[in-house]
């Protein structure tokens, strides 16, 4: 395996995990189940609803990340990054919701921009 490999499989599958993650914690949001509603937390800006539509479209996006990621390229490389660090600041307002949880996926998305940073544009490694 080419240096940097395994943080290339990192990064594709942080992405794809974290997308379907999304996908699904958006369509909870966006069903208005209780899952969301018992913490009693008061959003930043919007509602439940809002909030749900936002996490549907980023985790389609990390899903499509993850793709263009382990497919390699350069492009794989900067799209991934931008997800990443989008998906660092939408977890920003879902702190005062679910705050270790936010906290844990802020932790991976910084671990995949660096793993993409690094190492991203090496095709061999993918």
């Amino acid at each position: 395996m080419d240096k940097g490999a395994g943080w290339i499989l990192y990064a594709w599958l942080m992405l794809l995990v974290a997308g379907i993650m999304g996908i699904i914690d958006g369509i909870i949001a966006l069903s208005q189940s209780s899952f969301f509603t018992d913490y009693g937390a008061h959003y930043i800006a919007g509602n439940l609803t809002t909030w749900g539509w936002v996490a549907l479209i980023m985790g389609i996006l990390a899903v499509v990340a993850a793709f263009s990621v382990i497919r390699g390229g350069v492009f794989g490389q900067w799209f991934g990054i931008t997800v990443a660090c989008v998906s660092v600041i939408v977890q920003l307002t879902w702190i005062p919701i679910v705050p270790f949880w936010a906290l844990f996926i802020m932790l991976l998305d910084i671990l995949v921009i660096y793993g993409l940073a690094v190492y991203g544009g090496n095709q061999d490694a993918a």
